[in-house]
């Protein structure tokens, strides 16, 4: 004790006489922030943070003060992938203590992300289940349920008890239905206003007063009393983002959003999305995995004057030149005091109800300011990629496509020889694109499914459980990187030895339906769930489909899956829109046998029409540069257009990624290439 507290005055004492940005207290909390990230082990982000001029002594020390808090964290719990009763009568019992019969739990953080900080994985900790979407709602006496789309049905089988947790496909039975037929008068069902939008908040107030029950807002989350070890919340540097690759100034994107909200009669906006904040300021970081971005809200008044309330340890040297003298960033703990303002002046606020947290809604109607639900203004801006961002993001696809080369490469060599675990594709795929120029990590965590594994759309390999890729079956990897010009997201089906006639079928046809989406021509104003029956219609025709969305928005060193555009069967009335990015990503799933799916990005563009077309046109430019399995193509199944298309592909591919590869890659590119051809009985 009298060592660490003789270290501790020696290093405050240096950095208080260098040009050190905090203090030991301030270090401390920087390094406990950051290593609750993907960044804990990057010198170059927590000494910018700490002591960007730091000399190699203070450098030294820093290190041993990160080494030594980093073997003082208690381990978070969030590796065990099962459901721990221990956690769930914890939970229970402090329920119990706050006077509450249930509590919703969902798999969500203050912005409404997709991907949540370690110190949100709350649905995680409690249930053991760690797929990207789904809620939980616990009750003190009765019982406990879980509901998860049709991505994770199977998933959740494997990782919650079905003893602990009732489980539930929520489109069949939702938490709201399940709800109804749980509670009764009397009852006090709690919620965390940060974790729940207010949309959200309205339909499960409904459910509860028509039942004589209260829907009860908690101060504090009751999962953090019990959660032994949970993480802080995420610290990483907030950073500039190159104008080369962002293709429009901050100021002129905060210039056009304030002329809005003067156009939509409002006072000022809350936003709380953190890709909308990062694409608004030009800024990036890692306080969440997958997703380049800083966690914090934005208040924009329109009469000029903005606040960014986040933590200001994570400010960057140079940021704040960056974002301007019109930008006042102020902490995260400041955002209360500052809605409580807007109450005394009566003033009209826009809030994106249906994703910022009920939180601020309620602070704003406690206040007595006017809330007006203003969807995302940035969404269409950020969908539609300028001239920049759509040369960058094509830039980024060809870079990833030699990564891709690599891998597929490396997997025919090494694939069905006994050795190889689906843990091994995921590593190795990282491995390949981390040796790609500007090149900042994945997008999102790997999908390695061999066999069964696959038909489980969003399947997680483990270490100690990942299946060998044996021969016989086929292996679904579902991939994605993050560079500085662009986000990428591909999935390949490989055949491990020689498919059967069912397998070659099945890819065939989503293949075609892949394939006629690529093609589509389609007149200004279309959505994609227009477009979705594009994409299966060969399925359908032998009576089968797949449960999850054809097509999601893809952002620019951003989010991989962003909207507001998406092809999907679910109706939609956004517009596709030049510059949009969307994935094309038909699938087949057999459950317990194996998984097909074939996914490339593409972004719309406006195409010339000969006469006598009256309609501006659009279709789609590919952007994934990777060939499919030819081992898997039945010809007989293609049409004559259909074998023309995979061809021009594939020459396409080969053209754009050959001067880049290594001799062994260039020849299995040669070869994985080769134009096929039409069987006696293909299609007409």
């Amino acid at each position: 004790m009298n060592e660490q507290l003789e270290f501790d005055r020696d290093l405050d004492k240096r950095l208080n006489e260098t040009s050190a940005r905090v203090d030991i207290v301030g270090a401390r909390e920087i390094f406990r922030g950051i290593l609750a990230t993907s960044a804990g082990d990057d010198e170059e982000a927590w000494l910018s943070l700490i002591a960007p001029d730091a000399s190699d002594d203070i450098a030294d020390s820093l290190r041993e003060l990160r080494d030594r808090i980093k073997k003082s964290m208690v381990d978070d719990g969030l590796s065990v992938r099962k459901t721990d009763p221990k956690r769930l009568k914890a939970l229970r019992e402090e329920l119990s203590r706050r006077d509450l019969d249930a509590f919703i739990v969902p798999k969500a953080d203050e912005h409404q992300g997709e991907f949540i900080a370690r110190h949100s994985e709350r649905l995680q900790w409690l249930t053991g289940f760690s797929g990207s979407a789904g809620s939980a709602i616990v009750m003190t006496e009765k019982t406990a349920a879980i509901f998860v789309d049709g991505r994770y049905t199977l998933q959740v089988k494997k990782q919650v008890s079905g003893k602990l947790f009732e489980r539930y496909h929520a489109t069949e039975v939702s938490q709201e239905d399940w709800l109804a037929s749980n509670v009764s008068a009397g009852m006090r069902i709690g919620f965390d206003p940060w974790l729940v939008t207010d949309h959200q908040r309205v339909r499960l107030v409904k459910i509860c007063e028509s039942a004589g029950a209260y829907f009860v807002t908690v101060s504090d989350n009751p999962i953090d009393s019990v959660w032994v070890g949970q993480p802080p919340q995420p610290i990483t540097p907030m950073l500039a983002h190159p104008a080369k690759y962002a293709g429009q100034t901050s100021t002129k994107k905060r210039a056009q959003l304030i002329s809005e909200l003067q156009r939509l009669n409002l006072d000022a906006i809350v936003i709380s999305a953190p890709d909308a904040i990062a694409w608004l300021f030009n800024i990036r970081g890692h306080d969440i995995p997958c997703t380049p971005a800083s966690l914090g809200f934005v208040v924009i008044h329109a009469a000029g004057g903005i606040e960014l309330f986040t933590d200001p340890h994570k400010m960057s040297p140079g940021l704040q030149d960056h974002l301007g003298n019109d930008v006042v960033v102020l902490e995260t703990d400041a955002l209360a005091a500052e809605l409580g303002h807007f109450g005394t002046r009566a003033m009209r606020v826009g809030v994106d109800l249906a994703q910022a947290p009920s939180k601020i809604a309620l602070a704003l109607r406690s206040a007595g300011a006017d809330v007006i639900h203003t969807s995302d203004l940035t969404a269409m801006d950020k969908a539609c990629k300028n001239k920049a961002e759509r040369n960058g993001t094509r830039n980024a696809h060809l870079r990833d496509g030699i990564a891709l080369c690599q891998f597929l490469c490396w997997l025919d060599r090494v694939a069905g020889k006994g050795k190889t675990t689906e843990w091994d594709v995921g590593l190795k795929i990282d491995e390949l694109r981390h040796n790609l120029d500007i090149h900042q990590g994945p997008s999102f965590d790997t999908i390695a499914g061999f066999g069964a594994n696959g038909a489980i759309v969003h399947y997680r390999a483990e270490q100690k459980s990942s299946a060998t890729l044996k021969k016989g079956s086929l292996l679904l990897v579902d991939s994605g990187g993050q560079f500085l010009d662009g986000t990428t997201d591909v999935t390949r089906t490989v055949a491990i030895g020689k498919p059967s006639k069912e397998m070659c079928d099945r890819y065939t046809r989503v293949l075609k339906g892949h394939i006629a989406l690529s093609c589509a021509v389609y007149p200004e104003g279309t959505s994609g769930s227009q477009l979705d029956t594009l994409a299966r219609k060969p399925l359908w025709d032998i009576g089968l489909d797949y449960e999850h969305g054809t097509g999601h928005g893809v952002g620019s060193y951003l989010s991989v899956h962003e909207g507001p555009q998406r092809i999907s069967k679910h109706p939609s009335n956004v517009a596709l829109r030049p510059g949009m990015v969307v994935s094309n990503e038909p699938g087949f799933y057999k459950t317990g046998g194996f998984g097909i799916r074939i996914e490339n990005l593409v972004m719309v563009q406006s195409v010339k029409m000969p006469k006598p077309a009256e309609r501006k046109m659009l279709n789609f430019e590919t952007l994934t540069c990777a060939p499919y399995d030819l081992r898997l193509i039945d010809t007989s199944l293609l049409t004559s257009d259909e074998i023309t298309w995979i061809n021009e592909y594939h020459a396409w591919v080969k053209k754009s990624l050959s001067k880049d590869l290594d001799k062994e890659t260039k020849t299995w590119l040669n070869s994985a290439t080769k134009p096929i051809k039409a069987s006696n009985r293909t299609a007409r």
